[in-house]
């Protein structure tokens, strides 16, 4: 079983894969067939398909039962204990939205208390 998901690809491409495989939707193409059609399609969408992205989805033995082929797209295939799962890139430094440092009540609460105050908290619990 085989699946191959195409975006911003050429329509000779597309008509061509209709030769082996089924468009369901537009883009997305299902079929079965040997491996050596599979490698065939692969190349012949590596070759066409300059300026868009595909990926394919095909069965294979192991665990997952499936494997992934990945061409100009940002998420890409990674071994983790033997799952193959697909990693999102993300930009230096944008961490999910999250920000680092102190929250802004307790930057707040920080400037309210006296600088006497916090250095002499520090010392309290030490035994002498």
């Amino acid at each position: 079983m085989m699946v191959l998901v195409l975006s911003a690809c050429p329509a000779g491409l597309r008509g061509d894969l209709t030769k082996w495989l089924l468009e369901v939707s537009s883009g997305v193409f299902v079929g079965k067939g040997s491996a050596r059609l599979r490698e065939e399609i692969w190349k012949r969408v590596c070759e066409l398909c300059r300026d868009g992205r595909a990926i394919m989805i095909y069965s294979s033995d192991g665990e997952q039962r499936l494997r992934f082929k990945v061409h100009r797209h940002e998420w890409e295939p990674v071994d983790l204990d033997g799952l193959i799962l697909m990693k999102r890139k993300t930009s230096e430094g944008k961490r999910y939205g999250r920000r680092t440092g102190w929250s802004n009540a307790r930057a707040s609460r920080r400037a309210r208390t006296p600088a006497w105050s916090r250095q002499r908290g520090k010392n309290d619990n030490i035994d002498e």
